[in-house]
């Protein structure tokens, strides 16, 4: 993989050697690392792999055509938002239809002047870092600045196919602040925000790896999502996950159960398959979240797959 530049990596996909020379000329000047290859099975390998903030794509091409590359690149959720501009010797309106309608954002016909090609790459570079910052503003929550459940829902759904495909199991953890509710009318809704800001900055120092995330699911509930993990590890997580609120020794006279602020959790793991959904983790995480309330509070209880 290539080291990444701030101005961006651009992948080429053109089965014409002279081509993909005369764009590196063009763009690596600008500070933008450029990758190539030399067809549409190739290049689709290569998106997947790189994950490049652009890609520039040739029509006519041996095996599957530029059309259909950009297609298949749309269809895969790794690389359905990277932008594909269309580059090539082809200037009929029909083809120019077609590559917008297999997801193009743009069409360059060959040949074209360097400032052209250099403006429209640039321009594109900047209108897709200004929706990744629309889409992160939109995934934040505002009260605890970190994932809301928007952003949860979709890192699940990515991480379940993930898992399917590789065949290994997904865990989540589902954790409650314990009384939260008497927290807050005794202490007041400052504090009651206070508190979970506190909470949830715990929680996202609690987990190791960069695939692990930390979200805020709703009201004093947050989820953990931990991709490849087994269930011994993720009861693992959790325990510290506990241990470490728990330390935090933030007053909460007013629970039944400690004189300080705590937890209770619920893991769930599964490995997933064609007869199961992430609706089904969420739903294990649910009941063994409530047998944690049921018995008592600030504990952590499980759920596997021989629950489903």
């Amino acid at each position: 993989m290539p080291d990444r530049r701030d101005d961006g990596v651009i992948l080429v996909i053109d089965d014409d050697q002279t081509n993909i020379k005369v764009i590196i000329g063009i763009l690596k000047p600008a500070g933008l690392t450029v990758i190539s290859a030399r067809n549409g099975e190739m290049g689709i390998k290569r998106g997947l792999f790189v994950l490049p903030d652009l890609i520039l794509l040739d029509v006519m091409m041996p095996g599957i055509d530029g059309f259909e590359t950009c297609h298949l690149l749309k269809s895969e959720p790794a690389t359905q938002a990277i932008p594909v501009i269309f580059i090539t010797a082809i200037d009929d309106e029909d083809s120019k239809v077609k590559a917008f309608d297999a997801g193009g954002v743009d069409y360059i016909t060959k040949p074209s002047g360097q400032r052209e090609v250099l403006a429209r790459v640039k321009t594109h570079l900047s209108l897709k870092r200004k929706q990744e910052l629309l889409e992160r503003l939109g995934e934040i929550d505002g009260l605890t600045e970190i994932p809301n459940r928007r952003q949860f829902d979709r890192v699940l759904k990515g991480e379940w196919r993930r898992s399917q495909r590789r065949e290994t199991s997904s865990a989540l953890i589902m954790i409650d602040i314990d009384y939260f509710k008497n927290f807050n009318d005794s202490y007041g809704h400052v504090s009651g925000d206070q508190c979970r800001r506190t909470v949830a900055q715990t929680l996202a120092s609690s987990v190791q790896r960069a695939a692990d995330f930390v979200a805020r699911y709703g009201g004093e509930e947050f989820a953990v999502i931990l991709p490849e993990t087994n269930f011994d590890s993720a009861t693992a997580i959790a325990e510290q996950i506990r241990q470490n609120v728990a330390s935090l020794h933030l007053p909460h006279v007013i629970s039944q159960v400690s004189d300080y602020v705590t937890l209770s959790l619920a893991v769930a793991t599964v490995i997933p398959n064609d007869e199961t959904s992430a609706n089904n983790l969420i739903e294990m995480a649910d009941r063994a979240l409530y047998r944690a309330k049921s018995n008592g509070r600030n504990q952590v209880r499980s759920s596997t797959d021989r629950d489903l």
